[in-house]
Parts: structure tokens; sequence; C-alpha cells
């Protein structure tokens, strides 16, 4: 048998042996995809039936000729709204349920000219501005720019 075909021989049964070996990975990974999948579809199943079984125990609803509004809602799964405005101009109200873990959270919110404003002691809030941004912006404050005279160039 000659070099060249013992090489390619050789080459022939490595890359047999690699495409095995990558077969039994993938064969792995689809076994862990399913098992994901079936993990992720239990949960959702435990999860869903609490807000499934949700009823409506309270809703009303106001629409006026002038445009203002008001509704609320509730639900026997802890969710409670609020609202009231004028259409275009404002909107303001509040909103409550339970969070997964059993903590009562509370949105409130206003929205009008001045955008929409919400608050509630679960969104996040900004980190404090830097000192040095701070000194900065004083800075620029206390030495506004000078009017430099047009530059013509022709």
């Amino acid at each position: 048998m000659s070099k060249v075909l013992r090489g390619s021989v050789k080459h022939f049964v490595s890359v047999q042996i690699h495409l095995k070996w990558l077969e039994s990975k993938l064969i792995l990974l689809a076994k862990m995809f399913k098992l994901f999948v079936f993990c992720v579809l239990i949960v959702a199943a435990v999860a869903d039936h609490l807000d499934r079984d949700a009823r409506v125990l309270d809703q009303r609803s106001e629409v006026n000729p002038d445009g203002s509004y008001q509704y609320s809602y509730q639900t026997s799964n802890g969710i409670a709204v609020q609202e009231n405005g004028v259409g275009g101009q404002l909107s303001q109200g509040v909103a409550q349920w339970y969070a997964q873990d059993g903590t009562p959270v509370t949105l409130q919110w206003r929205a009008d000219e001045n955008g929409y404003q919400p608050s509630g002691d679960h969104l996040p809030t900004p980190p404090p501005v830097p000192a040095h941004v701070l000194r900065a912006l004083e800075w620029i404050r206390t030495h506004p720019p000078r009017d430099e005279p047009v530059r013509r160039f022709f």
C-alpha cells in the first residue's frame, strides 16, 4: 500500500471517529434541549393556573361627553387598577398586583403635557450624578460662552 493511500485511510478513519463523537454530542444536546423544554412547560403550567382561574370581581367604566373618563377593575388574583383622565390631555392612575414572590407591587402614573411619569418602589432609579460631572456643570453655568465674531472665509 502506498504512503498516499495509507495517509488517506488514516484521514478517513480519523474523520469517521470525529463524526461519531460529534453525533454523540448532538444526541446528548438534543436530549438536554427536550428536558429543558419539558421543564419550561411544567413551570408554565404550574404558574398559569393562578392567572388562568382569575375572575373579575369588580369592573366599572365611565366615559363622559367632554372626554373625561374613569375606570377600575379588580380580579381574584390580586390585580387592581384605577385610572381617570381627559382623553388626549391627562391620564393618572394606580395599579396594584403581587409579584411572583408574594410581594405587593404598586405602580402610580401620571401622563400629561410633561410626559409619562411613573412611580413605584419596584422601578429602577438612576445612580447619583458623579461629583466631577456636577463640578463640570457648575463651571459651564458660571462661564457662559462668549459671542464670537462671525468669520468670513471669502
